[in-house]
């Protein structure tokens, strides 16, 4: 059985979701440090033929606060956030099926950062037809003060897989030969060229899944869930994770 675990991101890009639908069980941490320079509560999307950051602002809070325990601002307007993925995307061909799906996942009554970004995910999977199991990392019976590799190799046994898939942003971070002693074995997914038209622009490449979803129909974006490749542990890897979420 295959497994991916990954930290929450609000509207990834499609690599994300080519890794949940590339495995059987998918683990999505929650008891995990929120990072504020990460991409958790933020993404790009394009304006005017350029790539822009959106963000979910947050209340203030201590540093030592786990997602689970992060809440959206007050400040956070629902109406002014979807005008400006209107002004931004009126045009593109798949605007109304993709205005409706974002509307749907937007918080409204529920402030807590993670699940916001859970259900989202769970939306957009389903709006997709991937069909993995989506874990919450907190639920598993394994020790949770563990730290990097050894967290996620208690994970996969705790789950019982055999075999870890990973993004290739992980390359540097994980070794095949710790995997393989602990009876598992280590991939590494790594996303084709996934350029599709942006109305007359130059392609912006790895922007947010909002972007795929506006400019293509779910049937090809279904299509471009297989456009991976799996490469193995050992196997050299170049690397490029900038604005990768």
């Amino acid at each position: 059985m295959r497994v991916g675990i990954m930290q929450p991101y609000f509207l990834p890009y499609m690599g994300y979701f080519q890794l949940i639908s590339a495995v059987d069980k998918f683990i999505i941490y929650d008891n995990i440090k929120y990072t504020k320079k990460g991409w958790i509560n933020r993404n790009r999307w394009l304006v005017r033929g350029s790539d822009v950051l959106f963000t979910l602002p947050l209340r203030k809070g201590s540093d030592t606060l786990q997602v689970n325990e992060r809440e959206i601002s007050d400040d956070f307007n629902r109406i002014k956030f979807l005008n400006q993925l209107t002004e931004n995307y009126r045009q593109a061909p798949h605007f109304d099926e993709t205005y409706s799906l974002i509307e749907k996942l937007l918080p409204f009554e529920d402030r807590n950062l993670f699940r916001v970004i859970y259900n989202s995910a769970l939306l957009i999977c389903r709006h997709l037809h991937i069909t993995t199991e989506v874990i919450v990392s907190s639920s598993i019976n394994t020790g949770h003060d563990l730290k990097g590799r050894d967290r996620v190799i208690a994970l996969c046994k705790a789950v019982d897989s055999k075999i870890y898939i990973n993004p290739t942003g992980g390359a540097a971070l994980y070794s095949a030969h710790d995997f393989h002693v602990n009876g598992l074995i280590l991939n590494f997914i790594r996303s084709r060229d996934l350029s599709y038209k942006q109305f007359e622009n130059h392609h912006t490449p790895n922007l947010s899944i909002v972007d795929v979803l506006m400019f293509n129909p779910v049937w090809r974006v279904k299509e471009l869930l297989n456009e991976y490749d799996l490469i193995g542990g050992n196997d050299p890897i170049t690397v490029d994770v900038e604005g990768m979420f």
